[in-house]
């Protein structure tokens, strides 16, 4: 005697017709799932924390700390293998080269000279070689600011690491006492004023680009419309 009961047919790719029905709704279920976790979860923001360190006091710290402190901490600089004077040199030129880091020509070996020898092996006997550019009074404002890291930290109508230069011209557009506030703020740095994020000093930049700088910086009150 027959037996008349009737199987489900079996499709090419093996799956029952009915349960490749099933294997659908269950994905969709799944995929619904994830999308209802992925909304719930929002979006993750990580805050770092400011970098509020500086580098070994020495000749040339200054630098180190506008053109290095805007990338790196001072503790992924300490954790690096003590290395000669060599190793420096091709890490600053590597950073300029590859990460376009504004640093310029004269700046280069006196940086490579500071890590080496504040945290490296020592740079030897290698002579430091002397800033031969001619006239400060001939460069221009933006490329002084660029010399010295202004930029990377800066820019005229937003905030960045530190105030935008309209919000500080702003700041003291009716202050007597601006061009010394400011001056003072580039030559000794410090934090507090704009935050807790640090602004390295800049003790090497003379009166005559302090005043370039400030003049800059003021007039640009009048910069956001």
């Amino acid at each position: 005697m027959k037996n008349n009961t009737s199987k489900p047919k079996v499709r090419k790719g093996g799956f029952h017709r009915h349960g490749r029905g099933s294997l659908g709704l269950l994905i969709t279920l799944i995929l619904a799932g994830v999308g209802v976790a992925a909304i719930e979860a929002g979006v993750v923001k990580i805050e770092l924390p400011p970098e509020t360190a500086s580098f070994k006091s020495a000749p040339g710290v200054g630098l180190a700390n506008a053109q290095c402190l805007t990338c790196h901490s001072v503790e992924y600089v300490q954790i690096q293998p003590p290395k000669p004077l060599a190793f420096w040199d091709a890490e600053v030129k590597k950073m300029r080269a590859t990460y376009g880091a504004p640093i310029a020509d004269e700046q280069i070996e006196p940086l490579a000279r500071y890590f080496a020898e504040n945290y490296g092996t020592g740079a030897g006997n290698q002579p430091v070689v002397t800033n031969t550019r001619a006239n400060e009074q001939s460069m221009s404002v933006q490329a002084l600011a660029t010399r010295y890291g202004c930029l990377s930290c800066h820019s005229i109508s937003t905030k960045i690491v530190g105030p935008a230069f309209h919000d500080i011209a702003l700041k003291y557009r009716n202050d007597p006492a601006a061009y010394d506030k400011i001056g003072a703020q580039i030559h000794h740095g410090g934090s507090g004023k704009w935050g807790s994020v640090l602004m390295p000093p800049f003790p090497m930049v003379t009166e005559t680009q302090t005043k370039m700088l400030a003049d800059w910086i003021l007039s640009q009150a009048g910069a956001v419309k």
